[in-house]
């Protein structure tokens, strides 16, 4: 289960992590207009992160149309937003580790009632929020606002615990109904995650792969790997990005990490091509009478 904030300083950590996360998200979502640089955006959103005092639980996703998750500026991105692009905009940071996670959509189109869904989707599952409450019941208020707009809740995607330094731990939180399933006890701490698709309520993986994870540690002797490595330790096994680690033999030094199972790679999530994704996230704190969203 998610470390549950059992004093006042890790409480105070997990709810200054949410106000400076939704603070940063909102401004965020405010840069992306036809025209702009993914790029400028992504680096902009990150460094206000970083001189609001928290650091980075991963790398800023921003994931266009069909792309649910995982997709960021590449080191030379030369992408710009377009009209008709639905943007989904997913923020980590966190306070000596205690984290705060949150996504909003941004609509460039004509998608409003998409946007609607996995939004109204988020606030159900928020209401049912208290203690001896199963996930699977979350699960079926997402279920219900997505389908009852016309769209599919994205089935093998899920909301997740959190805990020090951990951004998915166990209970899974999923966008569909079904019975059983863990129970939400008071002190837990968790994201809820709402996809809505207009495509097959499915994604897979693409070729792109931006975000890595460190998830072992061992000797290596690759020169380009080690440097890698160097810069990555101090993460403590949260996400990098490509382009935060050195150029210089970077590609063989990924796959020789990723071949010795020093490190993992998160493709791109996309739905169907032509498909269209909206996303909405809040973190949460089970209390004894329901929850405080803390990136509200």
């Amino acid at each position: 289960m998610s470390t549950p904030p059992h004093d006042d300083e890790v409480f105070d950590c997990y709810t200054e992590a949410g106000k400076i996360a939704a603070r940063v998200l909102r401004r965020g979502a405010g840069m992306i207009r036809p025209g702009v640089s993914l790029l400028e955006v992504v680096e902009s959103v990150e460094q206000m992160a970083i001189d609001a005092g928290a650091g980075l639980a991963f790398p800023l996703n921003l994931s266009l149309n069909e792309d649910a998750a995982h997709d960021t500026a590449s080191i030379r991105d030369e992408r710009l937003f377009a009209e008709g692009d639905v943007a989904k905009l997913d923020l980590g940071v966190h306070l000596e580790g205690y984290i705060a996670d949150t996504a909003i959509t941004v609509d460039l189109g004509d998608h409003a009632l998409l946007v609607e869904a996995s939004a109204r989707a988020l606030e159900a599952a928020i209401a049912l929020v208290r203690p001896g409450v199963s996930i699977g019941e979350l699960g079926g208020a997402i279920q219900r606002e997505i389908e009852s707009r016309g769209f599919r809740p994205i089935a093998n995607l899920t909301g997740h615990g959190l805990a020090r330094y951990a951004i998915h731990t166990p209970p899974n939180i999923p966008n569909l109904s079904f019975q059983g399933g863990a129970v939400l006890e008071e002190g837990m701490v968790f994201a809820i995650e709402p996809f809505a698709s207009t495509g097959s309520g499915r994604v897979s993986d693409m070729p792109r792969v931006e975000i890595f994870q460190q998830v072992s540690i061992k000797p290596v002797r690759l020169p380009a790997a080690r440097r890698i490595l160097g810069v990555v330790r101090e993460r403590r096994g949260m996400p990098f990005a490509r382009r935060w680690i050195p150029e210089e033999r970077q590609d063989f030094a990924l796959s020789t990490l990723i071949q010795q199972g020093l490190v993992r790679a998160y493709p791109v999530l996309a739905d169907v091509p032509g498909s269209i994704v909206s996303q909405h996230e809040h973190t949460l704190i089970v209390t004894d009478e329901g929850c405080i969203v803390t990136t509200a």
